[in-house]
């Protein structure tokens, strides 16, 4: 599961028509300035409702929302719902599912990447601020008058964006930066998740990673995660809490899944293709064509190529 691109963003919100991914740049963000844009929640979700279930994936860009109106937004290890209105941090960190559960949608969200709000350009660290970390809950509740002051700096970055101002994005800028702040001060939304709840969870989106990874169906095709250490990383969860979790649901260890499944993937290469066993070994992850006979003896009693024969 690779990260979102920005490019891949605009691909998805334009239905890959380039005339109106072309509509959706804001005049001068090719410059060296990084990528900064702003959207209307409702006029997006207009254009998206049949799209209204975001996959679960990680995003190569900061996102901060204004959510008004009944969601559900889902990590790997928490479920948070939202009633009315929401303050929403996302960061390239953590990957996550946002999913609207009304019609009622509306509200804005701006993206940005790193290069945009670097620290010398606008004084803020965007690794060391709490709403970014991997182990917070960036989904922040908001009264009435909180969500208006919230709206009325949205509607300041809209207005700044489309004007022909020298300075537009050193001035948004420090509206983003008031957004930061302004999300940090409020409690979080507690989560409303069980530890079974989470658990199964955990359990079924490392199933879903590991799966996503087959078939192999090219020797210059190459898994990308092969450690309990690359799942965990990926779903933004301590590896000892993973391997835990599959233990409690699956009886097996995450080393153990990663292996069965390891070495069905390899039996079926090496009875259905002609491909040599060194190009199995690498497609399966393996750096030394030794370090997998050694795995898939260990497995099985038998050398890879005994097991072709």
């Amino acid at each position: 599961m690779k990260s979102k691109s920005i490019e891949e963003f605009y691909q998805e919100i334009s239905g890959n028509s380039n005339t109106e991914k072309s509509s959706l740049l804001p005049n001068g963000i090719q410059k060296e300035i990084g990528h900064f844009n702003v959207f209307s929640i409702k006029e997006l979700y207009e254009r998206l409702k049949e799209k209204s279930f975001m996959p679960y994936d990680r995003r190569a860009y900061y996102k901060i929302s204004l959510i008004r109106g009944k969601n559900r937004v889902e990590y790997a290890d928490r479920i948070i719902e939202i009633e009315e209105n929401a303050l929403l941090f996302a960061t390239p960190k953590i990957p996550y599912n946002y999913v609207p559960l009304d019609t009622q949608q509306s509200g804005h969200f701006c993206v940005f990447t790193t290069e945009f709000l670097t620290k010398d350009k606008s004084g803020i660290d965007l690794d060391k601020l709490p709403i970014f970390q991997t182990d917070g809950y960036p989904v922040f509740q908001l009264n009435q008058e909180d969500t208006i002051s919230v709206d009325l700096i949205f509607k300041k970055i809209h207005q700044e964006i489309n004007s022909d101002y020298v300075y537009k994005y050193d001035l948004i800028r420090n509206y983003v930066a008031e957004l930061i702040h302004f999300g940090q001060k409020p409690q979080p939304v507690t989560a409303l998740y069980s530890k079974h709840n989470s658990a199964t969870r955990v359990s079924s989106l490392f199933v879903e990673l590991l799966e996503r990874q087959f078939p192999i169906e090219s020797p210059r095709q190459r898994l990308e995660l092969k450690s309990a250490k690359d799942f965990a990383t990926r779903l933004s969860v301590h590896v000892n809490h993973l391997n835990k979790v599959l233990k409690e649901n699956t009886g097996k260890t995450t080393t153990e899944l990663i292996s069965d499944r390891l070495i069905h993937e390899a039996k079926i290469l090496l009875k259905e293709t002609d491909w040599n066993i060194s190009e199995i070994a690498y497609s399966l992850g393996f750096e030394e064509l030794a370090h997998f006979s050694n795995f898939f003896k260990k497995q099985t009693t038998l050398t890879p190529l005994s097991f072709r024969i």
